[in-house]
């Protein structure tokens, strides 16, 4: 498989963004992001699982751009609610309000014996070659009844790790990225296309 000389990464958000600048540093390629290409199509997300929606993003961004293109989706999976908020995650009760999310999750867990959750990031490099290599990364943890940390952003602040002992909020955003599902994720993609892009 050949080394694109860029890739470009289907988000604007800045802290994936930098995760993947971080991850592909030393790859000899250099990353984009939709804020390179304002003009972007919104993609409508109607997939069922985290594959079909990355998917669904990787194949607009790469028909827009024609670069290669790096896209993910996540979220929470709770055992408890069936598997949701899942791929309805960022928009549980609404769109994108992490406060509102947060609130919801709680009143959905009141009376819940099993805490028991997960996030999960699904990766769909795709480039106009043809080429197509996922990966996924977890971690797995519990919700509590309270918020605790101010640090990170949506459901951090009820999602303990109990290996941690503290809740993703309570992390340092570094120490959150090194066992992070999207750190996970990207990881394992990585491993991937090192190994695909040397063969």
């Amino acid at each position: 498989m050949k080394r694109p000389d860029q890739i470009v990464i289907a988000s604007k958000n800045d802290h994936k963004i930098i995760e993947f600048e971080e991850a592909f540093k030393n790859a000899d390629v250099q990353i984009k992001s939709l804020k390179h290409f304002p003009d972007a199509p919104d993609v409508n997300e109607t997939g069922k699982t985290f594959a079909e929606n990355a998917l669904l993003k990787a194949q607009a961004i790469m028909a827009f751009t024609g670069q290669a293109v790096i896209a993910d989706d996540s979220g929470l999976v709770v055992a408890a609610l069936n598997g949701q908020p899942g791929v309805h995650s960022a928009r549980y009760a609404g769109d994108h309000d992490d406060a509102a999310n947060n609130a919801k999750l709680l009143k959905e867990m009141q009376n819940k014996l099993n805490r028991d959750a997960y996030f999960e990031s699904v990766l769909i490099y795709l480039t106009p070659r043809g080429d197509k290599v996922e990966a996924a990364g977890r971690v797995n943890g519990q919700i509590l009844s309270a918020p605790r940390g101010t640090n990170n952003f949506g459901y951090d602040p009820l999602f303990y790790v109990p290996e941690k002992q503290m809740t993703l909020a309570e992390m340092t955003t570094h120490d959150k990225n090194l066992i992070s599902h999207r750190g996970r994720a990207i990881r394992n993609l990585m491993n991937k296309l090192t190994g695909l892009w040397e063969a």
